[in-house]
């Protein structure tokens, strides 16, 4: 009975260290298995949270960049209505102030005291009445001499080719004309009240219309710089009505 009873308590303490041993090969085995999951997991959820701060990062540079891109349109947008506003008011100015007769005589007293100083004329495209960065240099050369001469006017004559209606061509001519005065005005700060349209329209021919080349020379503005060196300043005796506005046709 005795020997019965040792061996059975050998065979339950083989048992129970069995028992033991597989339990913690279960363990080894269950975490040998889960580890890397863990760790896997914890990589993603780290990798997630870096792609979010990311994310956020880059939207927070992209809202920056919208708003000074935002910003700087405004500013220029303002910078361009400004702009267009004081062209606005140099035109009208100009538009309103200037002079407009057939001749000199009768309008500035004393003319035979006045001496031609410079002249200089520009040529314009059939139909059109811009300047041309040509014409702008043209014009610069003569303008340069302004500033250092006194009691002046300036007698704008503008003119033509044969070709469309008197009436479209007057207005065509005082176009020209007038985009002229703008750039002087403007540019060399000349008081409107100098400029003196004179002969506009008037079929005042420089060369023959029978020809491309004649009718080219005669789509000009010519400009002459006029000085009274012996007097304060020049004498305004009288204003011509402004011309109205033509009816479209050609050149």
């Amino acid at each position: 009975m005795t020997r019965i009873s040792g061996y059975a308590a050998a065979s339950a303490a083989a048992a129970l260290a069995l028992l033991m041993t597989t339990g913690c090969t279960t363990k080894n085995y269950a975490r040998s298995q889960t580890t890397p999951v863990i760790q896997q997991t914890n990589e993603l959820d780290e990798a997630t949270a870096n792609t979010q701060r990311d994310i956020r990062d880059t939207d927070a540079r992209a809202q920056q960049g919208i708003q000074q891109a935002q910003n700087s349109a405004n500013q220029a947008e303002q910078s361009a209505q400004n702009a267009q506003q004081a062209a606005n008011g140099a035109q009208q100015a100009g538009q309103d102030a200037v002079n407009r007769a057939d001749s000199l005589e009768g309008v500035i007293a004393n003319l035979e005291n006045y001496q031609q100083v410079a002249v200089v004329s520009v040529n314009f495209g059939f139909n059109k009445s811009f300047l041309t960065r040509a014409d702008k240099q043209d014009l610069d050369q003569f303008g340069n001499q302004l500033a250092s001469t006194k009691n002046y006017i300036l007698e704008v004559t503008g003119g033509t080719d044969s070709i469309g209606s008197k009436q479209y061509n007057y207005a065509l001519s005082d176009r020209r004309a007038m985009a002229v005065v703008q750039y002087l005005a403007s540019k060399y700060n000349v008081p409107a009240h100098k400029f003196y349209l004179v002969g506009l329209g008037k079929d005042q021919e420089v060369a023959t219309n029978s020809t491309a080349a004649g009718r080219a020379k005669n789509r000009r503005v010519e400009i002459q710089l006029l000085s009274n060196q012996g007097a304060n300043a020049p004498q305004q005796t009288g204003q011509a009505a402004a011309p109205a506005n033509g009816s479209p046709s050609a050149e």
